[in-house]
């Protein structure tokens, strides 16, 4: 017996319905599950690097079967050469022209030549593989019956021996062939691949993350997109004609780089891809620092030279003399690294030296780095003058005959008088030479204690002594007899400055100075003027150094056969914390115990003429009569000869200096302005109550 319910055909259709909504409910659920599941898969970064990977794989596979293609297309019809005439034309390049046409001439002769000739290679190919079988037949024969005939064996052994010898080698052929051709398909794909990734070029989109620090190959193809990169007219419609860039040196492996120089489209001038060198550098994927292009032997010429991908950032490394050794200053001191990788030396002996730049760019610890060299010569004499409130030569005092520093007068007085002093042993040194009879100091002589040992000097901040408004019209002067005269007499200036300017520099020390040190400058005055005359228009232009980017790098002049070169300079420290330079002078001194004390420390410092006072002095020279104050500093000049105040004071800067000090204003007397010699000794007893009183009450 069956329980049930009769229902209504009504009901019946609105209960199948209500099944059928809950079942496509279900579905629907299950629908959106997978499509979230799926959503999250597709969209995992996991997934998008995978699916990138995948893409670019497949396109730098393709990228590289089309790089065969063309490289074949170009090995049979010669486009290399069509495409180089093309260029030569396209710039009016007679030279370049003749010379490709030459060379495809050439290269066809050679090809129809090699065609002309495989028919007798093929000849001789048989000839040599027939010849070969016959021999193995004959050799196997003579073993065989060698065999027979000395009763060691069977002549039918022999051959049986090599027949299954030679099925041995077919089999093994045979076995090995079938998985090499299965496997022969992967091979190409591999190569293609490689091929592709270093001559084909895969959309940003599909660079992944994995591959942001990978270092990009330096080649032609990569500099031409990254000159193109650059949106310079000229190169843009050059490269869209499909001609190639013309390479004099193409890109090959230098130190720590790449270099390459080529000649840029006509238009286009090599400084005008310099001044735009951070952009050059993100078209190949590097530093601006790592990046170099420079003027080559003409305008159009672009000298390039790429680092290895943080190759640079170790900067020259440690100072190579920090713990031990000596220098001999005849043969240089370690100064820094090229660009290269290659240790370089500054030239000290019969050289002077000027060094400059922005501040903070790295002059003064140039000029620290040849100063220690020199101070590790036991031989050889220090002195440092430093006309500012600056302690980055402190450590050097105890190594130097002469120290000052400080920016006060009696400071810069004290350095005019160690110039006066150093001007003097110039002329003592050329007489020395003419008794010795020798041109220059050799080392012979400057080891001998004759007054002839390597003497260094260095000026730093020089432009602050040069424009000091009483001593610097001598100072200057004095430096510039001091670098004509004393490279040959053993005397090795080294004049730093930030602006060496007309103003701030004579020009005489500028042009006698050989070795030229050229941190980031603002403009081509300051590069030629360290660097030569003529320097920046050459191409060799510390101006395209980025200060703060390139601190601590220098372009040199004369310290290699090059005219120029780009340094890194070592660096030395001395900070209290990290002090680098004190253990180097205390070596230095220990090496030149032997000789009891520094070289030049023997000779007693110039003296220094005490302050005059100008109400004394004006009280000797005048009479009883008032003098016009145009003539009194001629009087003063006269009766203190020594004191150089008084040989740069005028009438009017004296009535400036009696109104100011003292308070004696001179009169305009028929414009003539007297100077009344009993109001100046009236000022005068004033001044000596005043100072009595003083006395009294201390």
């Amino acid at each position: 017996m069956l329980e049930g319910e009769i229902i209504t055909d009504a009901d019946y259709r609105a209960m199948q319905k209500a099944k059928a909504l809950q079942r496509y409910a279900l579905y629907r659920k299950d629908a959106v599950t997978v499509a979230r599941g799926v959503k999250t898969v597709a969209t995992h970064d996991l997934t998008k690097a995978a699916g990138k990977t995948l893409l670019a794989t497949g396109l730098t596979t393709v990228q590289g079967f089309e790089s065969w293609g063309k490289r074949t297309w170009d090995a049979s019809t010669m486009g290399v050469y069509r495409r180089q005439i093309k260029a030569a034309e396209a710039i009016g390049d007679r030279e370049a022209l003749a010379e490709w046409m030459e060379r495809k001439e050439a290269a066809a002769e050679r090809r129809h030549k090699r065609l002309m000739d495989l028919p007798a290679l093929a000849k001789g190919a048989a000839k040599v593989i027939m010849g070969s079988l016959a021999g193995c037949v004959v050799l196997t024969l003579l073993v065989g019956l060698f065999v027979q005939l000395s009763g060691s064996g069977e002549f039918v052994h022999v051959i049986t021996g090599v027949l299954s010898a030679m099925r041995w080698v077919f089999t093994a052929i045979a076995v090995a062939w079938t998985p090499f051709l299965m496997a022969l398909p992967g091979f190409v794909v591999l190569a293609a691949y490689r091929e592709g990734r270093r001559r084909g070029t895969a959309p940003r989109w599909l660079a992944t993350a994995a591959e942001a620090d990978m270092d990009a190959a330096i080649d032609e193809t990569t500099i031409a997109r990254a000159l193109e990169a650059l949106r310079i007219p000229q190169i843009a419609a050059y490269l869209k004609q499909g001609l190639p860039l013309q390479y004099l040196t193409p890109a090959r492996a230098d130190g720590r780089g790449t270099h390459a120089v080529l000649r840029l489209p006509a238009g286009v001038t090599a400084e005008k891809i310099a001044r735009r060198r951070a952009d050059l550098a993100t078209g190949l994927h590097r530093l601006a620092k790592e990046v170099w292009p420079t003027t080559g032997a003409e305008a159009g010429i672009l000298d390039l030279w790429v680092a290895d991908k943080g190759a640079l950032a170790e900067g020259a490394g440690a100072y190579p003399l920090l713990t031990d050794g000596v220098v001999d200053v005849f043969k240089g001191a370690p100064f820094g690294k090229t660009l290269r990788g290659t240790p370089i030396l500054a030239p000290l002996m019969e050289r002077n030296t000027i060094c400059g730049g922005m501040p903070g760019q790295g002059k003064s610890s140039a000029a620290r780095v040849m100063m220690a060299g020199a101070a590790l010569d036991p031989t050889a004499e220090l002195r440092i003058w430093v006309p500012d409130a600056n302690f980055d030569f402190e450590a050097f005092r105890p190594r130097c005959s002469r120290y000052a520093m400080g920016a006060e007068d009696e400071k810069i007085e004290e350095i005019l008088h160690h110039l006066r002093e150093l001007h003097a042993e110039v002329q003592a040194r050329g007489e020395l030479l003419i008794r010795f009879e020798v041109p220059a100091v050799t080392r012979e002589l400057a080891s001998k204690n004759v007054g002839l040992h390597p003497l260094f000097c260095l000026l730093e901040e020089a432009h602050v002594a040069i424009q000091h408004p009483v001593y610097g019209a001598e100072i200057s002067k004095l430096l510039v007899d001091i670098v004509r005269l004393g490279r040959k007499r053993g005397i090795h200036l080294i004049v730093s400055t930030q602006a060496p300017t007309k103003d701030s520099m004579p020009r005489d020390v500028t042009r006698n100075c050989s070795n030229g040190v050229a941190f980031a400058v603002g403009d081509h005055v300051a590069n030629d003027a360290l660097l030569g005359q003529g320097a920046y228009a050459a191409g060799h232009r510390a101006t395209e150094l980025i200060p703060g980017t390139d601190k601590g790098t220098a372009v040199v002049k004369g310290f290699t056969g090059e005219r120029s070169d780009i340094v890194q300079v070592y660096f030395l420290d001395v900070a209290r914390e990290n002090d680098q330079v004190t253990p180097i002078i205390e070596r230095a001194m220990c090496a030149i115990e032997e000789h009891g004390q520094v070289p030049g420390a023997d000779r007693a410092a110039p003296e220094i003429e005490a302050a005059r006072d100008l109400l004394e002095d004006l009280d000797a020279v005048l009479g009883n009569d008032p003098v016009p104050a145009a003539d009194v500093p001629a009087l003063l000049a006269k009766y203190a000869p020594g004191w150089l105040p008084y040989k740069r004071l005028t009438g009017k800067a004296l009535r400036e200096q009696l109104a100011k000090q003292h308070g004696i204003k001179v009169p305009s007397t028929g414009n003539r302005w007297p100077v009344d010699p009993v109001t100046v000794r009236e000022a005068l007893a004033k001044q000596a109550t005043v100072d009595l009183d003083a006395d009294e009450q201390s």
